[in-house]
């Protein structure tokens, strides 16, 4: 019988987080992250604050507001049966992400995503706290003392500042943000708005300030089905083996390697083994390696690649924007392709519809529900009544007077409860109305469709209908 090595050291089956310091570089990739990253905070913290006059309504440019089942986008209001446009967004969002990357890969990721952009800044506060990589790593590798419990806390003091401000901002979305910024520093702000920004805090800190990398590559979905959607002429940050490697591999600079042509004749690639591009990967990884999981396509070991090759008075492009069908041929891929194509047709259509969802919203709702208990009464005077309830809901920042009339019924009177003798709906506004409705019996009926019209005795809104049943028996 064999015999089992019980002191054999089984192997990890968890490995620790090795921390990445990446190293900053300039460069038009970096200029364009820059770029959509001020665009983006600006839109973003300072949209609560944006002031908007409306008749009814807070005068706050974009505001969610739950109570009062409001969604205030400047001078367009979504009410809750306005809530497919939602959906409508939701459905263009996915076909334009589907299109993005179908032609560049994931620049979403890259460039627009909020894990990058709240990452790339956390980042940043560590530079200016910490230097640059180097100064961080060497920080990172000595023991606790004065300058490293300094520059630490320092820069998870200012991670978390920036942290509880993104939190606070967006509870300032489905708030007045004035009137919360007061309530909320001086402890009369309801507990829903504490816990949002305490949340949301916690989280930003942990995912932009400590998570990072680890979020893209084990928490996001979009970096587990991204493979899906490219083909061979997909566009993606990809490295050039064939000029990179040469026929012998990389090799670095020496005597008889310093130029093209000596390297050229030795059968070495043009890639010089710097590691720069690793040292500015925001996910520590080597694109040389080929496509891989954790890559965000930000393009930035495209500038770091760039820049050694314009110091050495090389061309640049050894990593660039590539799809794989070029880097095999060396022809460039055709953005007029079947899945380009319809994506675009299908990310069209999603925006036509979603527009004219927008500009179609009807001004003016009503429903008129029959009363079934009892279905109908029979009056003293012989005619049956029935009983109805009406609601309407004025979508409009202006009052509405209007005239109920109803078709289809023959000698029918009709009444409104609580002695009402018009319609008045109040700006952006709701109404109910208990409806009686009689008529003489008619022999040998026992129900009629009626149809109840509301006209707007102004004149500028068109005449809108319901319909109905009237019972005789």
């Amino acid at each position: 019988m064999s015999s089992v090595d019980l002191t054999e050291k089984e192997s990890e089956l968890y490995q620790a987080r090795e921390p990445i310091h990446p190293k900053s570089i300039k460069g038009r990739f970096r200029t364009f992250k820059t770029s959509m990253l001020v665009l983006a905070y600006a839109v973003f913290f300072l949209l609560p604050w944006v002031r908007w006059e409306r008749a009814v309504g807070p005068e706050q440019a974009v505001m969610f507001d739950i109570p009062s089942r409001r969604y205030y986008l400047f001078d367009l209001v979504i009410h809750p049966q306005d809530m497919f446009l939602l959906a409508g967004f939701l459905i263009l969002a996915a076909w334009l992400l589907f299109f993005v990357t179908g032609l560049v890969g994931r620049a979403f990721c890259g460039y627009f995503c909020f894990q990058t952009l709240w990452t790339d800044v956390f980042m940043k506060i560590e530079y200016w706290v910490q230097g640059d990589r180097n100064k961080r790593m060497k920080l990172e590798k000595q023991a606790w003392n004065a300058e490293k419990i300094w520059k630490k806390g320092l820069t998870v003091l200012l991670w978390t500042v920036i942290a509880f401000w993104t939190g606070f901002t967006f509870t300032s979305y489905w708030a007045d943000a004035p009137q919360l910024f007061v309530a909320f520093f001086t402890g009369s702000a309801v507990s829903a708005a504490y816990i949002t920004t305490g949340i949301l805090t916690a989280t930003t800190l942990v995912a932009a300030g400590f998570a990072r990398e680890q979020v893209c590559i084990y928490m996001c979905p979009y970096a587990r089905f991204q493979a899906v959607m490219f083909d061979k002429e997909s566009l993606l940050v990809s490295y050039d083996v064939n000029r990179g490697e040469g026929s012998i591999g990389r090799k670095p600079l020496q005597k008889g390697l310093m130029t093209l042509d000596e390297r050229h004749a030795a059968g070495t690639g043009d890639c010089i083994d710097c590691k720069l591009c690793v040292q500015v990967c925001p996910t520590g990884i080597d694109i040389r390696d080929g496509l891989q999981l954790a890559c965000i396509s930000c393009g930035l070991c495209i500038d770091a690649c760039n820049e050694i090759m314009h110091k050495r008075g090389w061309p640049e492009g050894l990593i660039r924007y590539a799809s794989e069908k070029e880097l095999e041929t060396g022809v460039k891929p055709s953005l007029f392709k079947f899945r380009t194509i319809g994506y675009g047709i299908a990310t069209l259509l999603a925006t036509g519809l979603l527009l004219y969802g927008i500009f179609n919203m009807k001004p003016v709702d009503f429903s008129v529900e029959q009363i079934r208990q009892p279905l109908f009464v029979v009056m003293s005077d012989g005619t049956v009544q029935n009983n109805y309830q009406l609601k309407i809901n004025n979508k409009q920042q202006v009052p509405l007077e209007l005239e109920l009339k109803l078709q289809g019924l023959n000698n029918a009177h009709v009444s409104i409860g609580g002695n009402y003798t018009t319609l008045s709906i109040p700006a952006d506004g709701t109404r109910n109305y208990l409806l009686h409705v009689r008529a003489p019996r008619e022999a040998g009926v026992s129900r009629q469709i009626i149809r109840f019209e509301l006209k707007d005795k102004s004149g500028k809104l068109p005449v809108i209908q319901q319909e109905s049943s009237f019972n005789f028996r």
